[in-house]
């Protein structure tokens, strides 16, 4: 049985160097026109019959190296269920084996990936799905560079909006996963008291293209999306203009921007505290809120996070810092681990789509409580 690799697919992103005997030596694909790589997503066929090694070569030249020690690749037998399993990070090298043990048996084809992949095929499947459900408005505020749409879903008729977007990096994968939980609920009976108090603007994926293409952080183009909301235009980033562009006709009192972070083990919110129009008031909400949803799930704490923005130093090409000066709105970056929450580990599955899609639950719910003083 000949060993093959192969990730010719949706979100699909490695090269093969060689193959070895026993060894996969294998090299993770910059993002087109851009230095930007650590995504990868492949199938390896053909295992049956004894352990291999798979070595990628170039992870020291990552974006980001400092996360690979103490991260565990991510493993599938049918792209449903993704264990983690031992990986070695040495000298610029990500090492990881699979013998079949694994997964309870000699599996023939077996899936890797830097986390559980969603890709471009099971976003359609949530469009679909929420679509159809009743008080759901579907909108496509335009389209990408490669000619996809930009999805957006209204719902709730209260008088402040809330905007909920996530992936302007692809490659942070449960940043999906945190909304098919947020969509889940917010269609169901639980939500009828926020919903009056806001209409609630989801944007599941603003970047389908880099999704598609398997990128880590950029879209088509190369552009780091959440670089552009100072001044989009519609030759980089169609998909920020398109968006900024629906915000501007609502308005934004909240807004929650969701992403993966490769290096803390934690799940943690970052704000805005350097924009020019800072309010103490402003300030104490985004407070509150994080340490609500600490005290609400044991998947948040507060400990652990980015340094705070020097008054007046905030970058306002970031979508967070930017949306807090146009608008003054209380605004949310939301950042989930590609390794696990350690303050409560799962040692099989580390941070993994469920746990993803019940923090997107518990946010809501803490929103829900505080909605009447944003």
């Amino acid at each position: 049985m000949t060993l093959s690799i192969n990730a010719a697919f949706d979100s699909g992103n490695i090269r093969l160097v060689a193959i070895e005997g026993d060894r996969v030596d294998l090299e993770i694909v910059k993002d087109h026109q851009s230095d930007f790589y650590q995504w990868f997503y492949f199938r390896a066929a053909g295992l049956a019959g004894g352990r291999k090694t798979f070595r990628i070569l170039n992870a020291g030249g990552s974006a980001y190296p400092f996360g690979w020690p103490g991260y565990r690749t991510r493993a599938s037998t049918d792209r449903k269920a993704w264990q983690t399993i031992e990986t070695r990070y040495a000298d610029g090298v990500l090492e990881f084996e699979w013998s079949g043990e694994e997964a309870g048996g000699d599996a023939q084809v077996v899936w890797f990936a830097y986390f559980a992949p969603y890709t471009m095929e099971r976003h359609a499947d949530l469009i679909a799905r929420i679509a159809a459900r009743p008080g759901v408005t579907h909108r496509e505020l335009g389209t990408t560079l490669d000619g996809q749409a930009i999805d957006c879903f209204d719902i709730g008729t209260g008088p402040k909006s809330v905007w909920l977007y996530a992936r302007q990096h692809p490659g942070e994968s449960m940043a999906e996963w945190w909304m098919e939980g947020a969509l889940d609920w917010l269609t169901s009976p639980a939500a009828a008291p926020l919903l009056e108090a806001a209409t609630v603007h989801v944007v599941p994926n603003m970047n389908p293209d880099g999704t598609r293409r398997g990128h880590l952080r950029t879209n088509a183009a190369g552009v780091n999306l959440n670089r552009e909301w100072h001044e989009p235009t519609p030759a980089r980033s169609p998909e920020v203009l398109a968006v900024r562009n629906a915000m501007d006709e609502t308005g934004v009192a909240f807004a929650m921007d969701v992403h993966g972070d490769e290096a803390i083990a934690a799940n943690f919110i970052a704000g805005f505290e350097g924009v020019p129009s800072w309010t103490e008031r402003r300030g104490k909400l985004f407070t509150e809120f994080g340490q609500r949803l600490a005290a609400h799930t044991p998947d948040f704490q507060t400990a652990l996070g980015y340094e705070k923005s020097q008054p007046g130093r905030a970058n306002l090409s970031m979508s967070t810092n930017q949306l807090a000066e146009r608008f003054g709105a209380v605004s949310v970056t939301l950042e989930m681990p590609f390794k696990d929450h350690d303050a409560n580990p799962d040692p099989q599955f580390a941070w993994s789509p469920e746990r993803s899609a019940k923090l997107g639950v518990s946010c809501l719910e803490v929103l829900s409580e505080m909605i009447g003083d944003i």
